[in-house]
């Protein structure tokens, strides 16, 4: 992208946080959060690259989120208690693309479980008021109902790590599925030393532990790139043709990369952030990494491609026929999805998986 298609989409992004820092209510935030979604569709248009547009939306959304916030606050009478939103799954890897629901908990203080019993209950109408403010944005209520309003994701920070505990000591489906929506949390507003204090302690119980990372790898893999021996892509008997882009291309990154990083303790949490750091740390090296980013950005970038049209056509958002790629872009998705598979081999040879 040159700098002179650059400078025009530069200003309407400042612009757009203005709108949103200096938003009155929820009805001028339903705003705001329309223009960042038009504004990251004209990014991905103008070939921005999927790394710049995922990662302006998601700060546009954090913006957003932390604006209602500080609206409701004059709502609701809150406690004296240190608290802090977190972003979760796309939104705690700063990796949010056109279309996503909301996947968020709340965190605070407490001196004892009694306290977080009572501060939980000022807590809970405030998030709940904060859920429903966020989906008259356009992100819609969690199906799972992972959201900071659900009883059991306001938690003090000692019933988190109570939780994140269990998880790892006992790594069965739920705990798995857990592990992979509640590790990658991020603080998106309120007081981020309550955040980084989990993420500490999250480090400590998951560098190293080869059992809980090894029940994580098993997990991940049950979902493979779609590639064939004899064809270039497989696709599922009812699927139409058609390949999940999310489920079997880009989620392979994000899981591969999430196991690496907890094993190590990084406190990374974006996809592309955890490889990088895995090569400084010796785990993979340079140019491995550099491939896989590139990779995962260019599965994005077809997510990204996908979702415009099926924001327009009304159609499936991750849903793509890969024969209606070009020559080229069919190569590019084909490497893409060969960096998936060599990943996964790579978690394979390191915990000893045979499949």
């Amino acid at each position: 992208m040159a700098d002179h298609e650059i400078l025009p989409h530069s200003g309407a992004i400042a612009a757009c946080a203005g709108r949103i820092a200096a938003a009155p209510d929820v009805a001028a935030l339903v705003a705001c959060a329309a223009e960042a979604r038009q504004l990251a569709t004209d990014l991905h248009q103008a070939e921005a690259g999927a790394a710049l547009v995922t990662g302006v939306l998601s700060r546009l959304n954090d913006a957003i989120a932390a604006r209602i916030l500080v609206v409701l606050q004059q709502r609701f009478r809150l406690p004296p208690a240190r608290w802090c939103w977190l972003g979760l799954g796309s939104e705690g890897r700063l990796e949010q693309t056109l279309t996503t629901d909301q996947d968020n908990g709340l965190v605070f203080s407490a001196s004892d479980d009694g306290e977080a019993q009572q501060l939980r209950q000022l807590f809970l109408p405030f998030a709940r008021a904060a859920n429903q403010a966020l989906a008259e944005c356009g992100f819609p209520l969690c199906d799972g109902e992972v959201m900071a309003g659900n009883p059991r994701w306001c938690l003090s920070q000692s019933e988190w790590l109570e939780g994140f505990s269990a998880w790892v000591r006992t790594p069965e489906p739920e705990a798995l599925l857990n592990a992979a929506i509640f590790f990658d949390f991020r603080p998106v507003a309120g007081d981020a030393e309550l955040a980084t204090g989990l993420r500490q302690a999250l480090s400590e119980l998951t560098r190293g532990n080869e059992i809980f990372l090894r029940m994580m790898t098993v997990n991940a893999l049950a979902a493979a790139p779609p590639l064939g021996r004899l064809r270039d892509f497989v696709t599922e008997a009812d699927s139409g043709g058609m390949i999940d882009l999310k489920k079997f291309g880009s989620r392979i990154f994000v899981d591969a990369a999430r196991i690496m990083a907890l094993g190590a303790g990084a406190a990374e949490t974006s996809t592309a952030m955890r490889l990088r750091r895995m090569a400084a740390e010796g785990i993979m090296t340079a140019i491995d990494a550099e491939a896989a980013v590139h990779a995962f950005h260019a599965l994005q970038g077809i997510r990204l491609a996908v979702q415009a049209a099926a924001v327009a056509g009304g159609t499936a958002l991750n849903q793509f026929d890969p024969q209606r790629l070009n020559e080229f872009d069919r190569r590019v998705l084909l490497e893409a999805l060969r960096q998936a598979r060599a990943l996964q081999q790579r978690l394979k040879t390191r915990f000893h998986i045979e499949t």
